[in-house]
């Protein structure tokens, strides 16, 4: 699948992606990866007794999750450089085992660099919502991506 170039983004356009449920494995395997064993994510009885009542996956899981929902919706494959940076990332409410999440990833700014012709740089708000409708992280990803002037350049 071809990816969009940063010409053909537009501001305020929504790409919502499919749903994905966080397992037990998802927590898990996580907290081997990231050796963050906190219990909270690790032990059911500890966390029965917190606040919040049940084990919860990881805010970084959460982050991880959005980035991979982002790569479903496919209007980077093949067009991405890099990874520019994640802004004002927030955890706004828990993301529970159980729970499908669903990515809107609204066009911020999508501008073709003035030094760099070849390239630019995508913003956008990545709301991860879970299967309440409710918004459990957002943040700003930016993204370095293609432009059409690169691959005409390679012709």
């Amino acid at each position: 699948m071809a990816g969009t170039y940063i010409d053909d983004f537009k501001e305020g356009q929504v790409d919502i992606s499919p749903g994905r449920t966080i397992t037990e494995t998802d927590v898990v395997t996580y907290s081997w990866v990231s050796g963050d064993v906190n219990p909270m994510h690790t032990d059911a009885e500890f966390a029965a007794k917190s606040p919040i009542g049940a084990r919860i996956a990881h805010g970084t899981l959460g982050m991880s999750v959005a980035t991979g929902l982002s790569a479903q919706i496919g209007g980077l494959i093949g067009t991405a450089i890099a990874a520019i940076g994640v802004y004002d990332w927030e955890f706004k409410a828990p993301i529970f085992i159980g729970d499908t999440v669903t990515l809107h990833a609204t066009v911020v700014e999508a501008k073709i660099s003035t030094s760099k012709p070849d390239r630019g740089v995508l913003t956008r708000r990545m709301d991860l919502y879970n299967q309440h409708g409710k918004i459990v992280q957002t943040g700003l990803m930016k993204t370095m991506v293609k432009s059409r002037a690169a691959d005409a350049k390679t012709k």
